[in-house]
């Protein structure tokens, strides 16, 4: 009889192959459908024929960490508590990031897994995300591996399960602001197969090329066409896959190139007075040269003789605000957490973002007009499962949803074209 193994209210078969859930980095739909299109991603193309392709609503805000620590937990934001990549911690009056395991409140699927004889390879672009998907596994098991592309050469047995990774691998340590450190994601994927060949193998990209490069375009293309390599390699190793996104991606600019920004809190200063408001961006994080911490989402404080209904009025009256929500209807609308949220939320409309004040972002870094990510607009995401796949109908499908799909749904099989 298949083991069963019930996660934060959640059951799942113990895999009979290798199940590999791929989470690339801001890819929108319209990113393989472009590359598929133009004969860049031949594996894809012929294996939509007898897989499924679906689609699938990421969590908001459409950040990294909110979206990869549900896919890895099965449940949204309000259950596992990470809620942006960045936020205000009020007990500690301090703005943090949200990459300390401390602050889950769930965990993953991994140690449970892992617990039932399971055999676990995580392997993420950033470091940031690494402690947080590891949370829990016993390193020095040799049944587990869990890395960073970025700290690969760092990679140590007690801390990764694994000392040799950029041996193994065969490609140096790629910049942290390249398509190579995604490549290496993948490449990694193929030989830990090759090696292990895990029961649960995760991989997590980086969206540098999708913040870069519009889908069709000749650098978005090449991306794809070597993620579509990899791609094909694991599914002739016998895996079931299964393609989704943390969230999508949108241009986020002006007709003359230049970044089209509402900076809310020198708008707030003006209206409340200097700093009495607190605007937090949670797409903050220690990468922000190809984003300058702009994106669609964020979340105000406001001192507590605000009127909080004036605020949001004025707020909702500012060009290119799509919502304005209060604490309790944005926890209810984006299944977020109560506490780790402001007395606002706002999001931004599809071509617009947030930023706090002009003199707070370093735009530097953008070398091409900005594209970024974070709100209801940039929620939809590709499921696409290398498999055909059953009892899904009528079901609104998230991209946490993903393990639940390739181990209670996704046929054991791999079906020929021909079927």
């Amino acid at each position: 009889m298949t083991k069963s193994i019930t996660v934060n209210q959640r059951s799942y078969r113990f895999p009979e192959a290798p199940v590999v859930i791929v989470c690339i980095d801001g890819s929108e739909p319209d990113y393989m459908e472009r590359a598929v299109a133009s004969g860049d991603m031949p594996w894809l193309a012929g294996m939509l024929n007898h897989g499924s392709d679906l689609r699938a609503d990421c969590v908001v805000p459409s950040f990294t960490n909110p979206n990869n620590l549900s896919i890895v937990t099965g449940q949204p934001p309000r259950v596992h508590g990470i809620c942006g990549n960045f936020f205000y911690d009020p007990a500690r009056d301090a703005e943090v990031m949200m990459n300390d395991p401390a602050l889950l409140r769930a965990p993953t699927l991994f140690p449970a897994f892992r617990d039932a004889g399971a055999k676990i390879a995580i392997v993420t672009a950033k470091d940031k995300l690494r402690r947080l998907l590891g949370h829990g596994l016993n390193m020095a098991s040799e049944q587990v591996v869990c890395f960073s592309s970025e700290k690969a050469d760092q990679a140590t047995l007690p801390e990764n399960g694994i000392d040799d990774a950029v041996e193994m691998v065969g490609m140096p340590v790629p910049d942290v602001y390249s398509a190579e450190l995604s490549e290496f994601v993948f490449a990694a994927g193929v030989k830990l197969m090759e090696r292990m060949r895990p029961d649960l193998m995760y991989l997590s990209t980086t969206d540098y090329i999708q913040h870069k490069h519009a889908p069709g375009s000749e650098g978005a293309n090449a991306f794809y066409r070597m993620m579509d390599g990899y791609l094909s390699s694991l599914d002739a190793a016998g895996a079931i896959l299964v393609l989704t996104a943390d969230h999508g991606m949108n241009a986020k600019h002006r007709e003359d190139g230049t970044p089209d920004v509402l900076y809310l809190q020198s708008e707030l200063d003006g209206f409340l007075g200097k700093a009495k408001a607190r605007t937090i961006l949670p797409i903050t994080d220690p990468y922000v040269v190809h984003h300058g911490a702009l994106g669609s989402y964020a979340t105000v404080y406001l001192p507590k003789d605000a009127d909080f209904a004036a605020v949001a009025e004025f707020i909702e009256g500012l060009e290119g605000v799509e919502r304005v929500l209060t604490r309790e209807e944005a926890a209810e609308a984006f299944e977020l957490p109560t506490d780790r949220i402001g007395e606002l939320v706002v999001v931004s409309t599809k071509h617009r973002v947030i930023g706090t004040s002009p003199e707070n972002h370093d735009l530097s870094g953008l070398t091409v007009p900005l594209r970024s990510h974070g709100g209801v607009s940039e929620q939809r995401v590709p499921l696409i499962v290398n498999r055909k796949v059953r009892g899904l109908e009528g079901r609104s499908l998230r991209n946490f949803d993903a393990f639940d799909i390739a181990l209670n749904h996704a046929e054991a099989r791999r079906a020929s074209a021909a079927e």
